[in-house]
């Protein structure tokens, strides 16, 4: 996955902070502790405060994504859902690419109705080697995630592209559906 070079170098920056705010949550902890047992100085005082929000950060629980409230696998048509029943992605970018995405499938449906037999037949043959790429790149996300090795961020993002991969495996797999429904009617 090149694509994602620059993107798990900035995770990994992340994660690195996560670590040394670890470490800062420690020694905060400990200067708070000293902190209440004398009188403070403004640096002990700050010390003290950055340890108390830090440790109810700490305290909140990881921040997970937003959970989904639907299940793509029990949908058959996404087209057909309303945009307030769209899947929820955390990435902008997700969200934008299924727009369009959503917007293109749906002009391709309605084009299938009026297109000549050899351009359903071209766009059935794209469709079914895209789909290949779809599943592939599903399957690499669902490994990366079963590892265990990755940073809450990276999981975040992982989770997020493998959400997009099975909603454009369900729009690709229906457009192909409806196509070979064409092909077959038009070779009668």
């Amino acid at each position: 996955m090149n694509h994602n070079t620059d993107l798990d170098t900035d995770l990994d920056t992340d994660l690195d902070s996560e670590l040394e705010a670890d470490g800062a949550l420690d020694a905060a902890a400990e200067a708070a502790a000293e902190a209440a047992e004398e009188d403070l100085t403004p640096e002990q005082r700050r010390a003290a405060e950055e340890a108390e929000a830090l440790e109810a950060l700490k305290n909140m629980g990881p921040l997970t994504e937003e959970e989904e409230d639907l299940n793509l696998d029990e949908i058959d048509d996404i087209l057909v859902l309303t945009e307030d029943k769209f899947p929820r992605f955390t990435l902008a970018k997700n969200k934008a690419r299924f727009l369009r995405m959503v917007s293109w499938y749906r002009g391709k449906e309605e084009w299938i109705e009026v297109a000549p037999l050899s351009g359903v037949t071209k766009l059935f043959k794209q469709q079914t080697k895209e789909l290949e790429g779809i599943r592939s790149s599903k399957l690499d996300y669902e490994m990366e995630l079963e590892t265990g090795t990755l940073t809450p961020s990276q999981r975040s993002y992982r989770r997020d592209e493998l959400k997009m991969c099975k909603v454009q495996e369900k729009m690709a797999v229906h457009l192909i559906s409806k196509l070979q429904v064409k092909i077959k009617s038009g070779r009668r």
